[in-house]
């Protein structure tokens, strides 16, 4: 099966605990804070694989978790660091967020690697705690919690050439005949399920070509399996416009022109205005001849016209060598410009305080900091709680906005009495 986009669920590894720990000597009961460091989260790092042709492995499995990183351990051990997860996509994958639709990335180079999601920070042990005044931490910090996302991966084919026509004009035909490609190849429409790709040889030099599955009309309003397909051709410097000029379907060739044409517009102008030749198919079918001057003179001077026969080989080496001619006066294939958006670890000591009659509800990523510092159960722990609040100015805030001996302050899932 043939997959080119896909919607997954992606969570970077959590970090691991710190620990509560004291030396143990012979004799005496309690030492010093030994308590070591939680292993920091697994990240979620996207590689681009030149060996891969579709997202059909992100079909059937859809949710993607990182390792956690393990807890600390006595005598000042770090925990191990969670596993990153490496998920490998096709060449020419963008990677968008599901929420807000901005690009991640664009794996457009073999190899090309994308720290998508990065895993938490590990806890730290109650060693890390120890000061001058506070010999003997009995609390520890939690790891890091990691958010989950949701990704959209698209692909678009990386191809110098991509071959456009209707359905069963010869473009699998055509494609296996001047390169290695093997597409299935069959005398009904809609042969051709997904792209194919081919690399062509003209002497020392090489191009890539995608075969496009057949356009219809109303494809770019999501008639037939054009609209699926179109995202395939708008990294490909040019087009090949294999046109059926024997009529033997009934239709009329250069009415097909004009069709797929304006199919390519509504779909995307920049398309439109892509350098194209045009491929006259199947003249060796008796009466083509006729057609093909009547075409010929229809399309007067807009494009290069190359005749040809795909199934006796008629003309092939001259569209090669048309098609390797205007390559070399166009740029390379690039990747998308875009503005990378990142996901981004929240600032952690941000905050808000909400007044609720005699409540004050304090919520932010300072509360999600102070949950994994504070062990409530822990005079020093709770003190240390206390100066963060001070230093931060939320204590004079909280006065400034009416709070008395009778209120109630929230952090997080614990309730307070605000002593002034």
């Amino acid at each position: 099966m043939f997959i080119d986009r896909a919607q997954i669920t992606i969570k970077a590894g959590d970090g691991g605990n710190g620990i509560t720990s004291f030396i143990h000597y012979k004799g005496k009961v309690s030492g010093g804070p030994d308590g070591g460091d939680g292993g920091k989260g697994g990240n979620i790092i996207f590689v681009a694989d030149k060996h891969l042709s579709n997202l059909s492995d992100y079909y059937y499995k859809t949710k993607y978790v990182a390792e956690n990183g393990q807890p600390g351990e006595p005598k000042d051990c770090f925990g191990r660091s969670g596993k990153d997860l490496v998920l490998r996509v096709p060449l020419g994958t963008v990677i968008r967020d599901k929420e807000t639709g901005n690009i991640i990335a664009d794996m457009f180079t073999d190899g090309q690697s994308k720290v998508v999601l990065e895993g938490g920070d590990g806890g730290k042990g109650n060693a890390k705690f120890a000061n001058s005044r506070r010999h003997t931490p009995h609390f520890s910090q939690t790891g890091e919690k990691t958010e989950t996302k949701k990704v959209v991966l698209e692909l678009k084919t990386i191809a110098d050439v991509g071959l456009v026509g209707f359905p069963n004009v010869g473009k699998s035909t055509i494609l296996s005949k001047i390169t290695r490609a093997r597409p299935k190849i069959a005398n009904y429409h809609f042969t051709t399920l997904s792209p194919n790709l081919g690399v062509c040889d003209y002497y020392d030099n090489q191009f890539v070509v995608a075969d496009i599955p057949g356009l219809i009309e109303g494809a770019s309003d999501g008639a037939g399996l054009g609209i699926e397909f179109l995202r395939h051709i708008e990294r490909t410097r040019m087009l090949v416009h294999v046109i059926d000029v024997s009529g033997v379907e009934g239709r009329d060739p250069y009415d097909d022109y004009l069709k797929i044409n304006a199919e390519l517009k509504n779909y995307s102008p920049k398309l439109a205005k892509l350098k194209q030749i045009i491929v006259a198919n199947k003249t060796d079918i008796y009466g083509a001849e006729e057609k093909y001057k009547e075409f010929k003179k229809q399309i007067g001077r807009k494009h290069k016209i190359v005749e040809v026969s795909a199934i006796t080989g008629k003309g092939l080496d001259d569209l090669k060598k048309a098609v390797f001619t205007v390559l070399e006066k166009l740029p390379p294939v690039k990747p998308l410009e875009f503005e990378e958006y990142n996901y981004v670890k929240p600032d952690r000591l941000s905050y808000e305080i909400f007044k609720e009659g005699e409540t004050f509800v304090i919520v932010g990523t300072l509360v999600d900091v102070l949950k994994r510092n504070v062990v409530l159960d822990d005079m020093n722990s709770l003190a240390y709680m206390h100066k963060v609040l001070r230093d931060r100015g939320i204590i004079k805030q909280l006065r400034e906005m009416g709070a008395t001996d009778k209120s109630t302050v929230i952090i997080g899932d614990e309730e307070f009495e605000f002593v002034d």
